[in-house]
């Protein structure tokens, strides 16, 4: 667990360094930018060690693997994230654990956590996921939803009990305009946050970025990014 230890620590340090280096390059304090580290496909016990390194937003994408391990590590002082595809059958579990879902592409889906969020008696976080690789007011191929509809959708998470609209997310496209283009991706992204802001001002979160393309984000705007493999490594998944 040690040897563990070191190697989470230096990946993390090497992370935070980029970061730092990126808001720097960009302007930016790094204060702006927060880190989530995506830890799917890693066990319990290494968001533990993260969470002694000063880690203190995590996220999954796979509610089988997500709430076992949310459960287990229910005793930190951890805001965890919902970062992948939500199929409507597992909102109630989610809610259970996610502080933040930001995933939120359709209207069935913003009713159901609503529901959800209300039986508990919690408040989540919404980010809308826009995909810059579908049509105005279509579907991504990893979800998400077009430039188009997100007006609509910011309006009705706004509007619904128990949720909160935090600002918009994407991942970097790779087909479409914007595939191989990060940077101008992470810009549209802003673009479209500052319109959304007009109307729902306090929807200021911008999730972009993953371990590849971090540096892209931040120069771009971003207030948060993804980073998974650059701290955990590749390892084999679980089940």
């Amino acid at each position: 667990m040690t040897e563990r230890r070191d190697e989470l620590a230096a990946n993390l340090a090497v992370v935070e360094e980029r970061i730092a280096t990126a808001c720097s390059a960009a302007g930016r304090k790094r204060e702006e930018v927060t880190l989530i580290v995506v830890t799917k496909t890693y066990p319990a016990s290494d968001v533990r060690i993260l969470c002694e390194l000063g880690v203190r937003h995590v996220a999954e994408n796979r509610d089988q693997d997500a709430a076992p391990k949310a459960e287990a590590c229910a005793d930190l002082p951890l805001t965890w994230h919902f970062v992948g595809q939500l199929q409507t059958n597992k909102v109630r579990s989610v809610v259970g654990y996610a502080s933040v879902v930001q995933s939120v592409d359709r209207d069935r889906l913003v009713s159901g956590l609503s529901k959800e969020a209300v039986r508990a008696g919690r408040e989540v976080g919404c980010l809308i996921q826009v995909a810059l690789d579908a049509e105005e007011s279509g579907r991504g191929e990893r979800g998400g939803v077009g430039p188009g509809g997100i007006g609509e959708l910011a309006d009705l998470v706004a509007g619904a009990e128990g949720l909160r609209l935090d600002g918009l997310m994407t991942v970097a496209p790779l087909t479409g305009p914007y595939a191989g283009r990060e940077l101008a991706a992470f810009e549209r992204l802003m673009d479209l946050s500052t319109a959304m802001r007009r109307t729902h001002p306090a929807a200021n979160m911008v999730s972009a970025g993953m371990s590849a393309d971090l540096e892209q984000a931040v120069a771009a705007g971003a207030t948060h990014v993804r980073v998974g493999s650059a701290v955990l490594g590749v390892r084999p998944r679980l089940g």
